[in-house]
């Protein structure tokens, strides 16, 4: 040990005056985040619950970050550029996943303790995670009420209710690459949820079968279905550490709690990428 202090010792050109100098904890804001952990019972475990949500928060911004930018980049045909921010995507969906883990090392007798001290704030009133299902095309209306406490989420969540989703872009490509998909797609109402067109189809099959001559719609339509089968991974270690946790008991914010997270299982963001893996 005395030989690492020794090695350690001689890394004379460490920084160690910052006076005057940014520091590590300055540049990621860390006086704030750390202290943003405010319990509202003197219960233990309580300081896990508000973590592992706000670390879940953090991860949702990225995936928005990257989500938004591919949205733009598919628009603008620069395929590649959206292949490595779906990715990324994608991998920081596993790290969200596995918060599920964590959060499930809460047993019921120990959530019943502070439970009541959320009043009615639950985790479906998410706005980002609203954000990302409008990103991928699952638009729900009645939820946009949730969010008229605050103005500025409000107008954030409308202007994505009413935006195209990353479907919608890549439906565009396809008719860009030259598909007979049908004209009324291109410019529909996005606040309406896509519910799936044969020309769509048509051109997703012809894709899979001609795999070289449309490589990058293949690999777009692969990126896509990456996302919602992690998606659906998240929603579905969610359902089981709310049954864990509180079995079937109505969620804070009011919802059926696991009836609910059930339901939403059901729901496809991209229709035609699962329906053809039947019909080739």
């Amino acid at each position: 040990m005395s030989e690492l202090y020794k090695k350690l010792d001689s890394e004379k050109g460490i920084h160690t005056d910052f006076k005057n100098n940014m520091t590590y904890g300055d540049y990621l804001n860390l006086d704030k985040i750390l202290s943003s952990q405010k319990r509202l019972s003197d219960h233990h475990d309580e300081m896990l619950f508000i973590i592992i949500h706000q670390v879940s928060e953090l991860w949702m911004k990225l995936i928005l970050h990257e989500l938004t930018a591919a949205i733009k980049a598919i628009d603008e045909d620069e395929m590649h550029s959206a292949f490595k921010m779906l990715a990324r995507v994608s991998k920081t969906q596993t790290q969200i996943i596995q918060a599920w883990d964590v959060l499930s090392t809460l047993t019921p007798a120990e959530y019943l303790e502070f439970r009541d001290s959320l009043g009615q704030a639950s985790g479906f009133q998410s706005y980002q995670y609203r954000l990302i299902e409008f990103a991928l095309g699952y638009k729900s209306t009645h939820i946009l009420k949730i969010y008229e406490k605050d103005p500025e989420v409000h107008e954030a969540l409308e202007l994505a209710f009413k935006a195209p989703s990353i479907y919608d872009v890549a439906i565009k490509a396809l008719a860009r690459a030259g598909f007979d998909i049908n004209p009324e797609l291109l410019d529909r109402n996005f606040s309406k949820v896509y519910a799936g067109d044969p020309t769509v189809a048509a051109a997703w099959r012809e894709v899979y079968r001609n795999v070289d001559k449309y490589w990058s719609l293949y690999e777009l339509a692969e990126k896509l279905v990456d996302i919602e089968d992690w998606l659906q991974q998240w929603r579905f270690r969610h359902m089981k550490t709310v049954e864990r946790i509180i079995g079937f008991k109505v969620g804070t914010g009011g919802s059926s709690g696991v009836n609910y997270l059930k339901q939403v299982l059901d729901h496809r963001f991209f229709p035609e990428l699962w329906d053809l893996r039947t019909e080739l």
